[in-house]
C-alpha cells in the first residue's frame, strides 16, 4: 500500500467510514450517515434534510453558496483539536482535524486560537512564526484556505510597547497563514455608553491602519449585546452618563463612525437574531418607548463591503429561554438562511463560516465532526431551485 493510500485508510478509520462512504465524503458528497451523530435533543426531535448524492454531484451553479466558499470556524471542533491523540482513535490536533474537515468538503477555515494538545504534532502552542509555518503546510496539503482568526486584540489604549509588539507578531502570523483578514471574537467594547465606543473607534482605527499596512483587513465579531441600543441621550445618571437612547444600536454606531477602508465586521447571524428577539424597544430622550425591530439581513445587504465574514450559526425558536433560540446544527433551525443567501450573494468577497458553540460533547467525542458533516450536507442542499420552510 502506498503512503498516500495508507494515510487515507487511517483517516477513513478515524472518521468511522467504510471505503464507499469515504470516497463519497472526499468528493464532497457524503451521506447523512457518514459520521456517527449524537444530535442535541432539539435536533433529534424531527427529521433533518440532508444533501442527496444526485443533487450535489454534477456542478455547483445552483448552490446558494459555492462549495469553495463554505467554511467553518475551528471553535466548532475545538474538542477535536485539543484532545490527546494518544488517548483517542478520533481525529486530534490541527493536522488531523484539517484532514477530516477537508474530507467533509470544507474549503475555508477561521482559527479560534493556535493551541492544541501538547501530544499533537507541533506541540501545544503554534502561535509563532515556526508554528504558523507548520500550520500553513497542513492547510495547503488539505486544500484549505485560512480566512481569519479570533485572536489577540491589544487591551491597552494608547497601545503599550508590549501590546504593539504582539499585535505586529499577530499580523505576521496571519500573513504566514495566508489570511486576508485578522480579527477577534469579542465586541470592540462591552460598554453601553457612546463615550466608551468613541474610545474604541479611535483604537480600532489605529489597529486597522497597522493591519492595512500589512495587507490585512481588521474585523470585529458580535454577540447579541453589541446590537442593543446605545445610551447617548436623555437625563444623566449620578455618574454623569446618559440614560436613554437616540435609537442607534451600538455596533451600528461603530459601523457608521469607522473608516470603511480600515475597519470591517463579521456578523454572527445567531447572535444577531438573539438581539432581534431581546432588544426590540428603546427609551427615547423624551421618555417615550419606541419599537424598533432589528433586521440583520438588511444591515448586511446595505453594507456588504463592510461585512466580509459571517458566522452561519442556526437557532431554533424557544421563547422559554432568555435568548429566544436554542443553538442547533445548520439547516435544522428557524433562521432563514435561504433568504439570507439570496439577499446577500456569497462569492469570493464573502466568507461564511459554520459555527455551533455546543457541537462538542464529552460523552460522544465524534459529535462535533459529525455535526460539521451534517451541517455541510444541509448547507450544500440550499439551492436556488428548491424551497425550504
Amino acid at each position: 500500500m502506498s503512503d498516500t493510500h495508507a494515510q487515507q485508510d487511517s483517516l477513513r478509520r478515524n472518521l468511522g467510514l467504510n471505503r464507499r462512504q469515504f470516497m463519497a465524503a472526499t468528493t464532497g458528497v457524503a451521506a447523512a450517515t457518514a459520521l456517527p451523530l449524537a444530535l442535541p435533543a432539539t435536533a433529534q426531535a424531527e427529521e433533518v434534510p440532508v444533501a442527496d448524492a444526485a443533487a450535489a454531484l454534477p456542478d455547483d451553479r445552483s448552490a446558494l453558496v459555492p462549495a469553495s466558499q463554505r467554511g467553518i470556524i475551528l471553535y466548532t471542533v475545538r474538542d477535536a483539536i485539543s484532545r490527546d491523540p494518544n488517548a483517542s482513535p478520533h481525529p486530534s490536533g490541527f493536522k488531523e482535524v484539517f484532514a477530516a474537515l477537508a474530507a467533509i468538503g470544507y474549503k475555508q477555515i477561521e482559527f479560534a486560537g493556535y493551541t492544541q494538545h501538547a501530544n499533537s504534532e507541533g506541540g501545544n502552542n503554534l502561535e509563532s512564526v515556526a508554528g504558523a509555518t507548520l500550520l500553513r503546510s497542513w492547510l495547503d496539503a488539505n486544500g484549505l484556505k485560512a480566512q481569519g482568526n479570533h485572536g489577540f486584540i491589544p487591551g491597552s489604549w494608547p497601545l503599550s510597547t508590549a501590546d504593539l509588539d504582539r499585535w505586529k507578531r499577530t499580523l505576521e502570523i496571519a500573513n504566514i497563514l495566508g489570511m486576508q483578514h485578522v480579527g477577534t471574537g469579542s465586541d470592540p467594547t462591552g460598554s453601553n455608553y457612546k463615550a466608551d465606543w468613541d474610545v474604541a473607534i479611535a483604537k480600532w482605527h489605529a489597529l486597522g491602519e497597522l493591519a492595512t499596512a500589512a495587507g490585512l483587513k481588521l474585523y470585529t465579531h458580535n454577540h447579541d449585546a453589541a446590537y442593543n441600543f446605545l445610551l447617548d441621550s436623555g437625563p444623566l445618571d449620578a455618574l454623569g452618563r446618559p440614560t436613554r437612547s437616540s435609537g442607534i444600536r451600538k455596533l451600528e454606531y461603530f459601523l457608521s463612525q469607522t473608516d470603511k477602508h480600515l475597519v470591517f465586521l463579521e456578523m454572527d447571524l445567531f447572535w444577531a437574531h438573539v438581539a432581534q428577539y431581546k432588544f426590540s424597544n428603546y427609551t427615547a430622550a423624551d421618555g417615550t418607548v419606541v419599537q424598533d425591530i432589528f433586521d440583520p439581513f438588511t444591515l448586511i445587504r446595505d453594507n456588504q463591503k463592510r461585512y466580509p465574514l459571517f458566522h452561519i450559526k442556526d437557532g431554533k425558536v424557544n421563547p422559554a429561554i432568555a435568548n429566544g433560540y436554542d443553538m442547533v446544527p445548520l439547516g435544522t433551525g428557524n433562521i432563514n438562511y435561504r433568504e439570507f443567501f439570496e439577499r446577500v450573494k456569497i462569492r469570493d468577497k464573502h466568507h461564511p463560516m459554520y459555527e455551533q458553540d455546543n457541537a462538542p460533547n464529552g460523552a460522544d467525542p465524534a459529535q462535533s465532526l459529525g455535526l460539521a458533516q451534517l451541517s455541510w450536507n444541509n448547507w450544500a442542499d440550499m439551492r436556488e431551485d428548491r424551497y425550504y420552510e
